[in-house]
């Protein structure tokens, strides 16, 4: 894709995780900010209105699916896409469904799998139902599991 494919929010309290994913996302045009836990996320999200946001699951003060619940509940950004890149368990997978998270990308990860995540998420956009004109149908898991180095899936749905 020629000049900026996106700009993606990436929320990671290790910072060589950050740097590994701002590395991959920037040598495929993205442009990318970082936040190390959920709270910065909040305050950085309105500020750069990325089109997406990666969250990994366990960090300090607010972790990633307390985030995704309060990007969800937030008129601004309930139809923002977001991926969980993270180790999780089977029951993080539920409660990041019930949630309304769009992907998800098993640690440890494939650069590619990443990159392929995010541009999906940005070329979908937001919800339709929000204003966006994305497709829908992507699914986030419906009883698979992926396995430890899993490609990833997503979906979206339209948001009120």
């Amino acid at each position: 894709m020629p000049g900026t494919s996106g700009r993606v929010l990436v929320v990671d309290d290790s910072e060589v995780i950050r740097q590994l994913i701002r590395v991959n996302l920037e040598l495929e045009g993205f442009e990318v900010v970082t936040a190390a836990d959920g709270a910065e996320c909040l305050e950085v999200v309105r500020r750069v209105r990325p089109d997406v946001v990666t969250l990994d699951v366990v960090m300090p003060r607010l972790d990633g699916l307390k985030t995704a619940a309060r990007l969800r509940a937030s008129a601004e950004t309930r139809a923002l896409p977001i991926a969980i890149v993270s180790a999780c368990t089977p029951a993080d997978l539920d409660r990041g469904e019930s949630v309304g998270v769009d992907g998800y990308l098993a640690k440890p990860f494939d650069p590619a799998d990443l990159v392929a995540l995010v541009r999906r998420l940005v070329r979908q956009g937001p919800a339709a139902g929000a204003g966006g004109d994305g497709p829908s149908g992507y699914a986030f898991g419906g009883g698979e599991r992926p396995e430890p180095s899993a490609a990833f899936r997503s979906r979206r749905t339209d948001r009120p």
